[in-house]
């Protein structure tokens, strides 16, 4: 067939070669991605060679993944796509936890720990106390939900970056909530940390002049029976890179208060020196349809 100067007969083929894909939504998908394609290389001219380059680039992201490490999602993150998902997907009930970005580090399991117990296995940081309750969008406590926590040292290092100086599962936790919905642990206050720039991500922030940090965070992963499960962070309050996160994953209603806590009782209850830093923080889901 032949095709004239701008290519839209190669387009028209390349669409019609999807039409007999038995599944319609990967039929869908891939109707849309060929089209947006072919209309970038038109709208841009794109050269042989910027195309060259740009396999080049998809070619080292994928031999940059690891086991430990996943390129190909810190990419996603870093144009916002992983974000724009989370967000075109994230309709929930009024007043459901806000879900973001679930980031490059969720790469093994997080060790069962009880109620209560340290995830910070090293020490040396500020200690915290993270406490809340998972509820449905009705405020019905969810007892026996599962929380997943995983989190930067005090420094900005996952476990899975400092195998040898890090134990593993350090920063990690799976908890299950109690007869009440609660959920608490011991911790230190995370710091804000660059994403990794030593592979071709980190290239494509130096080329394009942006900085790599993300602001001080916990991710969570919230599962309840009967509920639609919520991915999410909280972000320490006043620190450094809330307006400029690399990954554009902020939601305000996830910034929350590391408070100062002097309450010797309390101290006492959750097992910490008095005084100290307290984030509360309650995970609403959604009923699932």
């Amino acid at each position: 067939m032949t095709t004239d100067a701008t290519g839209t007969g190669v387009t028209e083929q390349a669409l019609a070669s999807l039409q007999g894909a038995a599944d319609p939504r990967l039929r869908e998908l891939l109707t849309g991605l060929v089209r947006h394609l072919h209309e970038f290389a038109r709208e841009t001219r794109l050269t042989q060679e910027e195309w060259e380059r740009a396999i080049a680039f998809l070619t080292a992201t994928g031999q940059a993944c690891t086991d430990t490490r996943q390129e190909f999602i810190l990419l996603s993150d870093v144009l916002g796509l992983s974000m724009l998902v989370e967000t075109v997907n994230g309709h929930r009930a009024p007043g459901a936890t806000e879900s973001t970005v679930l980031g490059p580090f969720h790469m093994t399991e997080s060790p069962v720990r009880a109620l209560g117990d340290d995830i910070d296995l090293v020490g040396g940081g500020e200690p915290c106390v993270v406490s809340g309750r998972v509820l449905s969008e009705d405020g019905t406590p969810l007892p026996g939900a599962l929380v997943d926590v995983w989190q930067a040292d005090d420094k900005g290092y996952y476990d899975v970056q400092q195998p040898g100086v890090q134990p593993a599962g350090n920063g990690r936790g799976l908890f299950t909530a109690d007869s009440e919905g609660r959920f608490w642990f011991r911790t230190c206050v995370p710091a804000p940390y660059p994403i990794p720039t030593d592979g071709p991500v980190g290239g494509l922030l130096r080329a394009t002049g942006r900085h790599p940090y993300r602001p001080a965070h916990i991710h969570f992963i919230a599962t309840a029976e009967g509920h639609t499960p919520v991915t999410t962070h909280i972000f320490v309050a006043g620190g450094d890179y809330l307006d400029s996160d690399a990954v554009f994953a902020v939601e305000e209603s996830l910034v929350q208060d590391f408070a100062e806590t002097d309450d010797p009782s309390l101290a006492r209850e959750f097992g910490v020196a008095n005084p100290f830093r307290h984030a509360r923080f309650d995970l609403v889901l959604e009923r699932a349809a």
